[in-house]
């Protein structure tokens, strides 16, 4: 697998919350794959989402752009999206473009489960 490819796991926790641990980078030719985990999650009913960033050492503007879509159809449907863990790449990204305020950004994924 090339380094800067994205991968994506899931964790169900209780409350109908998904996780999605990114690992990679997250850019336009990337950004499919996370894409798809949210759309296979909004379509099982998973509307709370936590997005855990610890191993995701970039993310360019069409991650943003989802990030975004993603909440706002979380929203639509009743729940929440939540970022985790950014490292300090992605962080500065959020940060700059005042997103992590809009999105909320949480230590751990954990602590962004819970609310």
């Amino acid at each position: 697998m090339m380094p800067d490819m994205l991968r994506v796991t899931t964790h169900d926790r209780p409350g109908g919350v998904r996780v999605l641990c990114l690992s990679g980078e997250i850019d336009h030719d990337s950004v499919e794959a996370l894409r798809a985990a949210v759309e296979q999650a909004l379509a099982e009913g998973r509307d709370r989402l936590v997005v855990e960033l610890s191993t995701v050492a970039f993310c360019d503007s069409a991650g943003l752009s989802l990030f975004v879509e993603a909440h706002r159809r979380t929203a639509a449907a009743g729940g929440w999206f939540r970022l985790a863990a950014p490292t300090g790449a992605v962080r500065y990204v959020l940060d700059a473009t005042n997103l992590g305020d809009y999105l909320g950004v949480y230590e751990d994924a954990d602590s962004a489960a819970a609310g």
